[in-house]
């Protein structure tokens, strides 16, 4: 399991950043930049209305050790989160998944390979929990991240299906 300890890297042009584990404090953060582009924009509910909804999924998080809800921070501010989850399985011999999913960057520090350090970071604790795959879903609609994921060496080998309920 990734620690809750923070892990600092140094990035080229001198931002420092720390991953941790999210922590109640971080939801309206969190919140914040999943809201902040332009399908977030109409699905969440950044506010203080909305937040409740958000805690209590984020305690469902917390209390689930296959979930690790991390941020990116860098001099205390939140600049990045993105979900990453550990799900076993059957198939592939009994292979365990690393799936990430919620990456979101602030638009003020885009750019700045903060998204690359943060896969960086995910890719490492799946390695450590023993992941054979690490995948991901990404939007139709989001033409730069997936030319983002396929830099990385993520390839689009399946086709994905959302039922809403």
């Amino acid at each position: 399991m990734p620690s809750d300890d923070a892990i600092g890297r140094s990035r080229p042009d001198a931002m420092r950043l720390t991953f941790r584990r999210a922590r109640r404090g971080d939801v309206a953060a969190v919140v914040a930049l999943l809201a902040d582009d332009v399908l977030g924009a109409s699905r969440e509910l950044p506010g203080h209305e909305g937040m409740e909804v958000y805690l209590r999924a984020f305690d469902e998080i917390a209390a689930d050790s296959n979930q690790y809800l991390c941020v990116a921070t860098s001099n205390g501010e939140v600049v990045g989160t993105l979900q990453l989850t550990f799900i076993p399985g059957l198939s592939r011999s009994g292979a365990t998944r690393g799936q990430i999913e919620s990456v979101r960057v602030s638009g003020a520090h885009r750019g700045k390979g903060i998204g690359e350090a943060l896969f960086a970071w995910a890719i490492d604790q799946c390695r450590e929990r023993g992941c054979t795959v690490v995948q991901l879903t990404s939007d139709r609609q989001r033409d730069d991240a997936q030319r983002f994921y396929e830099r990385l060496g993520f390839e689009p080998s399946h086709i994905g299906y959302k039922l809403k309920i």
